[in-house]
């Protein structure tokens, strides 16, 4: 089993664009007037699990499942360790940069600052294409030509960090990440779990084990970490993820693929049962990220992965999904373009006709966004323009 060929699966890459699909979905559809309740997310102190509620923590979940192929990928080109852990520490650098950038960008005040929000949200995503666009490999002049596009990229954000004023006089600071801080955050402990354990499914189930206990018993209250985010429970979507690949590795097998998917369903009905069992102690909530709301997450994705698994690596219905195919690929990218949309169309003036600020006219506007966000980022890679970390 340590021998394993890497082999690139629909299934992950078909979950990782229908949550990046549906998370650029419920980032648009705030504000609008007439839309079902559930389709939002939950308020702080409700009990409740909106649709919104699951996007993101199933994209944490698909992300860990990536973990393992990517790094075992690495391994067989013939990586050394610390060179994954430099890749490793790399990328998480890279998220939490952008994650401090796009949250502080909350709290900017354009008018305090000297320089107007959309503006300085605009320069923001540019310097991020041309800190971390993947670049054509080249010679020469080329060569020296991208790695100037980097430097200016860096000039750029510090010359932002430099004139931010906050709202209120809030400084420049973490505050709460921002989404692709704690992306960050978990991904650096999802990838360090896969290289303690590897593919040693007990090993790995442990880990998984462990994980899910800190989640329960620091809502409980019986530890708390210094600097963790969500306590532990955004990590133990992650290495959900990574605890699911390693099964995947395991008993995953076209031929006879049902021992893989009747795991993965057998999993979702236990997490199913214990985010009923602890239903009493906490709540369903994705803002207080508690023990509930990962058990429930958990048994969502893992039954995704036994679906998505089936049509796809064993029926081979990928063209299903063709239509959004391109944010499985380009996930990065997807994210970072609405900063950029939102803040071009205000500085253009450019406002949705009444007739789609809400009710179902809203609803399909936010689904086209979306779709159109996930073609232009598939027609940005053709250029050779595309965020990858």
């Amino acid at each position: 089993m340590e021998n394993y060929t890497v082999k690139r699966l629909a299934s992950i890459d078909v979950f990782r664009a229908l949550t990046m699909f549906f998370m650029l979905f419920v980032n648009d559809i705030p504000g609008l007037s007439n839309i079902p309740h559930w389709l939002l997310h939950a308020r702080y102190d409700e009990d409740m699990l909106g649709f919104s509620d699951v996007i993101f923590p199933s994209f944490l979940f698909v992300m860990g499942m990536s973990i393992p192929f990517a790094i075992l990928k690495r391994m067989e080109k013939g990586d050394s360790i610390s060179k994954v852990l430099w890749h490793i520490g790399e990328r998480t650098l890279a998220l939490l940069v952008m994650g401090l950038f796009t949250v502080n960008l909350e709290s900017y005040d354009g008018e305090a600052a000297g320089l107007p929000h959309p503006y300085f949200a605009m320069i923001m995503v540019v310097a991020f294409f041309m800190i971390w666009n993947l670049y054509p490999k080249a010679e020469n002049w080329k060569k020296y030509l991208y790695l100037g596009l980097k430097i200016m990229g860096v000039v750029l954000l510090l010359g932002l960090f430099f004139i931010y004023k906050g709202s209120d006089g809030t400084t420049f600071e973490p505050r709460w990440w921002g989404i692709l801080g704690l992306i960050g955050w978990t991904y650096l402990v999802a990838a360090i779990v896969f290289l303690v354990t590897r593919i040693r499914l007990w090993a790995v189930i442990v880990a998984w084990l462990l994980f899910l206990t800190l989640s329960v018993l620091a809502h409980a209250d019986v530890f708390h970490l210094p600097f963790v985010p969500s306590e532990m429970t955004l990590h133990a979507l992650g290495v959900s993820g990574v605890f699911t690949s390693v099964l995947l590795i395991h008993f995953g097998n076209k031929e006879n693929p049902y021992k893989f998917i009747g795991i993965c369903c057998g999993l979702a009905l236990l997490m199913l049962i214990l985010s009923f069992v602890v239903h009493p102690f906490w709540i369903f909530s994705k803002i207080q990220a508690t023990p509930t709301w990962l058990f429930a997450c958990n048994a969502i994705a893992f039954f995704l992965v036994a679906l998505l698994y089936g049509l796809t690596d064993v029926c081979d219905h990928t063209k299903w999904f063709n239509v959004v195919r391109p944010a499985g690929t380009v996930t990065l990218t997807c994210y970072i373009i609405p900063y950029f949309w939102y803040s071009a169309q205000s500085v253009l003036g450019w406002e949705y006709p009444d007739f789609f600020s809400g009710g179902i006219p809203g609803l399909f506007k936010s689904l086209v966004y979306s779709l159109a966000v996930v073609w232009l980022a598939g027609g940005l890679l053709k250029l050779h323009i595309r965020l990858k970390i």
